[in-house]
């Protein structure tokens, strides 16, 4: 039987909606400011656009309906977050930025009744932002996440949580954190996390500095957040104690490929900026698209294009059968973050002095691609946890068969 990959006929045209919003909205916007959200207003943007994409009905497709959103699956999601992601401001106007997207999907699936009023209702509206704290200084959890240092220690009708993270993406203006603690064990130990709910202005709670990093479409910075003696009551565990590392799980595989589907969006762009190029440019007695070694990189992106949107697919397909698709993306997440970057560099390289200037924008997406090898786990991670599967599976197989 043949496999449908279309998508309907209200997908179709939601993708269509999409791409004319963000290039013929956000596009200029992005460019007049050189793709820095800061420089171009922040939190004052990030309203005046999500404004404008509510006018133009994409608001938010990812987030449940009764909050306000249009309640996409992962699969139906891919190609309309890869048209925001066209723009590097794109998926800031349509609310699906990192890390408020994951945050929406985690919420939806675990917070309570009371916990999805307080805090998905005004995040999933675009009301606020948030943050989800877990990345620690070293020896905390950055890679290996066994390694969290942060402490929640029972108290009187709560707990109060002491411990220093880092990296800690659009913490500056956020209006809630979910923070990721140790609730009991010790760290390098698999278990006892667990996630709790802040609101920003909690005593105790403290952003600091700024890290200064490539990228800079990602509202709110990468931040240094401390929590010194930060009560939080007993309604503001997420899920369950000591279920913290579980709870992640539902975030951190869609967010791995919504982080793809907005990424090859910004490949794609720069893609088409290049071929757009060297179809015109002249060099060396002819075209410069019709040179050899110009159409070899042409073709490698349009493989590297095409087979992470496949990657993509399967491992969308898996999540939304409700699989934990653990493989499928860190495959996905690996090929493509490895691709994207790829894609970008080939299309710089095909406009020479025109692709790292500011006269196109192939150089800042350069800058907002090149970390995604590093953020949502590392390549070298995945292909290690990649590695593991196949090779206990394959020691199952022969243990079984003695």
């Amino acid at each position: 039987m043949p496999i449908d990959l279309t998508y309907s006929s209200d997908v179709t045209d939601l993708i269509e909606r999409t791409r004319m919003f963000v290039r013929d909205v956000v596009l200029p916007i992005e460019d007049a400011h050189g793709g820095d959200i800061s420089a171009a207003g922040g939190d004052t943007l990030r309203t005046e656009l999500q404004s404008a994409a509510k006018d133009a009905g994409v608001f938010a497709p990812h987030a449940p309906i009764e909050y306000g959103g249009l309640g996409l699956n992962m699969s139906d999601r891919a190609p309309v977050f890869e048209e925001a992601g066209y723009s590097l401001f794109g998926p800031v106007a349509l609310n699906i930025a990192a890390p408020d997207e994951g945050n929406v999907h985690m919420l939806a699936h675990i917070a309570s009744p009371e916990q999805k009023q307080q805090y998905l209702a005004p995040l999933a509206h675009g009301d606020v932002r948030s943050a989800f704290a877990m990345t620690e200084p070293a020896p905390g959890a950055g890679s290996d996440p066994t390694a969290l240092t942060t402490r929640a220690t029972k108290s009187d009708g709560g707990w109060l949580i002491d411990g220093q993270k880092h990296f800690i993406t659009g913490a500056d203006g956020a209006g809630f954190f979910i923070i990721m603690a140790r609730t009991s064990g010790e760290p390098g130990l698999r278990g006892g996390a667990t996630m709790f709910l802040a609101p920003a202005d909690s005593d105790g709670l403290h952003v600091g500095r700024h890290i200064g990093t490539l990228d800079k479409a990602m509202i709110g910075g990468h931040c240094e957040v401390r929590f010194d003696k930060l009560f939080v009551p007993d309604s503001a565990v997420l899920g369950e104690p000591d279920r913290g590392f579980e709870y992640a799980q539902v975030r951190l595989g869609p967010a791995r490929m919504t982080h793809v589907m907005r990424w090859l969006g910004a490949a794609r762009r720069g893609h088409d900026i290049a071929v757009a190029h060297v179809a015109q440019r002249e060099g060396f007695g002819s075209k410069l698209g019709d040179l050899g070694m110009i159409q070899k990189m042409v073709a490698d992106n349009e493989i590297d294009i095409a087979a992470s949107r496949a990657l993509l697919v399967r491992a969308c397909w898996e999540l939304d059968r409700g699989d934990p698709a653990s493989n499928s993306t860190s495959i996905a997440k690996t090929f493509a973050a490895e691709a994207i970057f790829r894609i970008v560099d080939r299309s710089i390289q095909m406009c020479g002095g025109l692709g790292v200037s500011d006269d196109l924008p192939l150089a800042r997406l350069s800058r907002e691609v090149r970390p995604f090898r590093v953020y949502d786990g590392p390549s070298e991670v995945h292909r290690w946890a990649i590695a593991k599967r196949v090779l206990g599976a394959a020691k199952r197989a022969a243990k079984e068969s003695e």
